[in-house]
This record gives C-alpha cells, sequence and structure tokens, in this order.
C-alpha cells in the first residue's frame, strides 16, 4: 500500500496562533479565561484546551470580568464596544484573512453598497462578517438565495475565507447580475486555496482518500466534497478511531489530507497507524 499525503494540510496560520495564544494565555492565567465560542472547530484540541482551565461561553454578556478570547473565526464589531464598555480584556485572534473580510464588509456597507457574503449563514465566520455591516448583509449559500439579493446601484461581494473557489465564482457571477456597480472581492484565504488544490491533486492519483479534520469545520468538509469529486472512496475522519480499516485493506493507493484546524499528532497517529498495519515486511 502506498500513502500519498497531500502537502499542505493541518493547522494554518490562523488557526496556530489562535491556538499557541490560548495556551500562553492559559499558562499566565488560572482562573477566568474564556473563549467566546470553541477556539477552532476541533473537538481535541478543545478538550485539552478545556482541562487547562479554558471556559467557553456563547455570548460576551455571560461573563462580566476576566479575559475573553476571540476565536480565529471572528466576531461582530459590538462585541468590541460592548467589552471596552464593561472593562473586559478581549485577547484578539482573529485570522487575518477573516479580518480583510470584516474590513471589507464594514467600508463598502458604510459607503452605501449591499452587501453580499458567499457563504453559509449559521457559520460564526459568516455571523461576525456580518457584525461588521450592521448585520444588513444578505448571506448566499445557493443559487436558490440569488433571489433574496435586490436589484442595486451598488453591490459589493465578498467570500466565507473557507469557500471553494468553484462555489465562489459561480455564485458571484449570479449575484453581480443584481448590481450596477459592482465590486467582487475573493477573499477565500490562502491556505484554504493551497488545501484544496493539494486535496484535489491527491485525490485525482488514489484510489481511497481519507480526509481527517472535524465533523463541523467547513473548511475540512469542503476537502471531502472536493475529494469526493475525483475519488470514489472517501473517508471523513475526526480520529484514528473512527479510521475505516476493513475497507481499506485492499487498497493499493491511499491519499491523505487534514482540515485547517486538524493538529498534528492526529494527522501523524492515522499515518503512523496505517503504516504499521499494512506495511509490515
Amino acid at each position: 500500500m502506498d500513502l500519498l499525503i497531500a502537502k499542505n494540510s493541518g493547522f494554518c496560520f490562523g488557526v496556530e496562533k489562535a491556538v499557541k495564544t490560548t495556551l500562553h494565555t492559559l499558562n499566565e492565567n488560572k482562573s477566568n479565561v474564556f473563549s467566546l465560542g470553541p477556539i477552532i472547530h476541533n473537538e481535541q484540541v478543545i478538550n485539552l484546551l478545556k482541562s487547562k482551565g479554558l471556559i467557553i461561553i456563547n455570548n460576551i454578556k455571560d461573563v462580566n470580568k476576566g479575559k475573553v478570547i476571540i476565536r480565529s473565526h471572528g466576531v461582530p464589531l459590538d462585541v468590541y464596544s460592548y467589552a471596552k464598555n464593561v472593562g473586559l480584556e478581549l485577547i484578539d485572534c482573529t485570522c487575518p484573512f477573516v479580518r480583510n473580510v470584516q474590513q471589507k464588509a464594514n467600508e463598502f456597507f458604510n459607503n452605501g453598497y449591499t452587501i453580499v457574503i458567499i457563504g453559509d449563514s449559521k457559520h460564526p465566520e459568516v455571523i461576525g462578517i456580518n457584525g461588521w455591516c450592521n448585520n444588513q448583509a444578505i448571506i448566499v449559500n445557493s443559487e436558490n438565495d440569488i433571489n433574496k439579493v435586490p436589484l442595486t446601484d451598488k453591490l459589493c461581494i465578498v467570500s466565507q475565507t473557507t469557500m471553494t473557489l468553484e462555489k465562489f465564482q459561480k455564485l458571484s457571477r449570479l449575484v453581480q447580475e443584481k448590481g450596477k456597480s459592482v465590486k467582487i472581492f475573493n477573499t477565500i484565504c490562502n491556505a484554504t486555496n493551497l488545501r484544496q488544490e493539494s486535496t484535489k491533486e491527491i485525490a485525482k492519483k488514489v484510489n481511497a482518500m481519507i480526509v481527517i479534520g472535524g465533523h463541523h469545520s467547513s473548511n475540512t468538509r469542503k476537502l471531502a466534497e472536493i475529494s469526493k469529486k475525483y475519488c470514489h472512496n472517501v473517508y471523513h475522519i475526526e480520529t484514528l478511531d473512527e479510521l475505516p480499516v476493513d475497507k481499506l485493506r485492499n487498497i493499493k493507493r491511499i491519499g491523505i489530507t487534514a482540515g485547517a484546524s486538524t493538529p498534528d499528532w492526529i494527522i501523524e497517529n492515522i499515518i503512523n497507524y496505517l503504516n504499521n498495519m499494512f506495511n509490515k515486511s
């Protein structure tokens, strides 16, 4: 059995920074350290951080003292003003790529543009971006959503950073017909592009594809979607326990990729297990 491992996989810059910053904060503070939502979409990492004292909250108004970590997905603009008013210390781990989208949405909204976000309305990143344009953005995640976009003089289109390029291009082409003056910004992050391209290249060459990452991770699910376009046997797993060993026994070539919130130790455990299981001399 041959293993082909995607060149770009595992923690991206934004996630790695968020996790390291959180660990550093927990090492220096033994209590009253909170995160507004899970730091990343990986249950194993979250459990590690919880074991070191991190308390996850869903609303900034749930605390009135301590340090609150802003996760890599970012948050609505009003979170900052609320924290300042009540004296909460924010530790901002918003990914730079996400911050870029937030600022674009804010700038063009303030200049009279209708903002359209290509993305999942329930994803925390999209909720956060919408909060930078007074929660008035129109969220488009499929062709069925196009009808929600009104005819307008000025239209600004941005993307959730983990969107696939193919989907962004398809939907933005349709949305732009609704505006006279249209600004389109491909705000898919570089790390997402690299992971998606690496995954595509590997999936074309293998008989089975293992996609490692949280089941709630948007970018990991999109890697699985891309893999399925080029490979018939695709398995999205979160940990080694979910590895479909029996289905892989007779596979000659297996590809491995991992989402941007998947820690190295989980990837290495799965690679080592496969090597030991199937490549014994």
